[in-house]
């Protein structure tokens, strides 16, 4: 039988990370792939304590809950991001299933097929899928170290008239990079200018390795009305909670809360209330800290190898925070075409090309230190730099 999909539908693409994942979990590899966190530091007593205080409120907790998720978690959340400067209500705020689905929600209410959005360049993989879906063009803005060029990010809202920004501004995915403070206002600013919303997403922001800096969300420079802010319990708790939340311009909020009622009626208001339930009785600032020690801990290791790598072209800048190292090669060498012979060796990256909007760039990869043990990590990153001192001598031959 011939099955007549949504023209939409030759715009969906597999995860260039999900079809790695499938890869390496056939064999014994050491995976620098996935974005994930280490579930051995997952505080899984005071999860499970969380949902047996749920179950012992009664059986009410079953029932369905609001679209817009569990009222009390809301405004632990609000309580929770004024630390960060950014003050709104609990009822600006929408609970999701992950910060994923804050992402395609806003997408699914303002993209129209032909609409731009503007990214940077390479920018989180899995965002620019729920662009294409809905028929949008993502357009890449020139970027260093700091962020957003303000000149090419105007130049091209006057040429793409775009209907949404979008940013990581803080431990990017996949480049790793901190926005300075100029930058956020210049490109917040601008945002303003051309009447354009910018959305902020911020999963990686908690994972911070020098106490002593501040990193200003840029929902938190705002009046309240530019800015569409998203994070995620996925990185500081765990992901199988599956609950994220989006916070902004109420007009926004309520459209998505329209949009996701009809979408799934409301995420699970179980593993909000165990959420709730947790943030209330547990620790989470002590465990986020302690996220931050031994994470720091593996991205230097993973850094002091990287160091010792005597490869001409070899590119990276150091974390400050997050999960990632993006790093670049020769630009001969094709991490693409490469990545079979890493797998074969036993360990596995992320090649860089699917993060780009345009012309990709194949001499790039994704390296992730979260997950791995530091003897696992010396151990992938000697099989690595074996595969790569390889690929070297083929082009110099």
């Amino acid at each position: 039988m011939n099955y007549n999909f949504a023209q939409r539908c030759g715009n969906f693409e597999p995860s260039a990370v999900r079809d790695i994942l499938k890869v390496i979990s056939q064999g014994n590899v050491i995976s620098f792939a996935g974005g994930l966190p280490d579930d051995n530091l997952f505080p899984l007593d005071a999860v499970q304590n969380a949902y047996e205080r749920v179950f012992a409120s009664g059986k009410h907790t079953l029932q369905y809950g609001l679209t817009q998720g569990y009222g009390p978690l809301r405004e632990k959340i609000a309580e929770r991001m004024t630390r960060k400067n950014v003050h709104m209500s609990a009822d600006q705020i929408l609970l999701t299933t992950g910060s994923q689905q804050a992402i395609d929600l806003f997408s699914r209410i303002m993209l129209d097929p032909g609409d731009t959005v503007l990214v940077e360049n390479p920018t989180y993989l899995a965002a620019l899928q729920v662009f294409q879906s809905y028929q949008s063009q993502g357009i890449g803005v020139d970027s260093d170290v700091d962020g957003m060029l303000p000149d090419d990010l105007e130049e091209k809202l006057k040429t793409y008239k775009p209907k949404f920004i979008y940013v990581v501004p803080t431990f990017s995915n996949p480049a790793g990079k901190v926005w300075s403070l100029e930058r956020r206002k210049e490109v917040l600013r601008l945002a303003k200018q051309y009447n354009v919303i910018i959305l902020e997403d911020d999963p990686y922001g908690e994972i911070q390795f020098n106490e002593n800096e501040t990193y200003a969300p840029i929902a938190s420079l705002d009046n309240g009305e530019t800015v569409l802010y998203t994070s995620t319990f996925s990185k500081t708790v765990v992901p199988a909670l599956r609950t994220g939340w989006v916070m902004g311009p109420k007009a926004i909020i309520q459209m998505m809360n329209q949009t996701k009622e009809a979408a799934d009626l409301h995420s699970s208001s179980l593993d909000q209330q165990a959420l709730y339930q947790l943030m209330t009785h547990f620790d989470l600032d002590a465990h986020i800290e302690n996220l931050r020690t031994v994470y720091k801990e593996r991205m230097n290791v993973m850094l002091e190898l990287l160091e010792k790598t005597n490869l001409p072209g070899l590119k990276y800048v150091a974390p400050r925070g997050g999960m990632f190292f993006w790093v670049e090669l020769h630009e001969q060498i094709n991490t693409t075409a490469l990545f079979s012979k890493a797998v074969e060796n036993g360990v596995a990256y992320v090649p860089g090309a699917p993060f780009y909007v345009g012309e990709p760039k194949y001499n790039a990869f994704r390296l992730n230190y979260t997950y791995s043990v530091p003897e696992k990590i010396n151990e992938g990153m000697s099989k690595l730099v074996h595969v790569l001192e390889e690929a070297y001598k083929s082009i110099n031959q």
